[in-house]
C-alpha cells in the first residue's frame, strides 16, 4: 500500500510553486554546485495614477537568462517601448553574466519582433487553433 496519493487540478497555489520550486533549486544547486538564480521584471507603470500597465517578467538561471512573459497594452506597441524594455532586460542579463538569453511565443504574437531585435529560431511546435504554432528562440548575449 502506497503512502501517496496523486491529484490532478486546475489551480496552481503559491504553496505549490514554492515546495516545487524549492525542491528543484536545491536539487539543481546539489548536482551544479552553482546558484546564480534570480528574478527580473521590467514594468511600465501609469505616469499619473502609478497603476501597473505592462512589461517583460523573467529569470537568469545557469548563466542564461529566461524571457517567461511580455505584454503592453495595445496603444503602446509600435511605440519603441518594447524595444526598450527589451533592451534593457538584456542588458541586465550581460550584468548579471548571462552568455545567452532564451524565450517563446507564439506564432501570432511577436516573433517578428525579436527577430529584429537579433533573436534566432531554434525550434517551433505546431500547437492549436490550426496554424498556430510555439515558436523557440535564443540570442547570444
Amino acid at each position: 500500500m502506497t503512502k501517496h496519493t496523486v491529484e490532478i487540478t486546475n489551480e496552481i497555489t503559491e504553496e505549490m510553486s514554492e515546495i516545487i520550486g524549492a525542491g528543484l533549486n536545491a536539487y539543481n544547486d546539489e548536482i551544479t554546485k552553482y546558484n546564480d538564480r534570480k528574478s527580473l521584471a521590467i514594468v511600465v507603470r501609469d505616469k499619473q495614477s502609478g497603476q501597473l500597465i505592462g512589461g517583460m517578467l523573467g529569470r537568469s538561471s545557469l548563466g542564461l537568462l529566461f524571457i517567461e512573459l511580455v505584454y503592453l497594452p495595445e496603444e503602446l506597441r509600435n511605440s519603441g517601448l518594447g524595444s526598450t524594455i527589451l533592451k534593457q532586460f538584456e542588458q541586465e542579463g550581460r550584468n548579471r553574466g548571462c552568455s545567452a538569453a532564451v524565450l517563446y511565443t507564439i506564432s501570432f504574437q511577436a516573433p517578428g519582433f525579436y527577430e529584429k531585435h537579433g533573436w534566432e529560431r531554434f525550434g517551433e511546435i505546431p500547437c492549436s487553433p490550426p496554424g498556430t504554432s510555439r515558436i523557440f528562440l535564443t540570442k547570444k548575449l
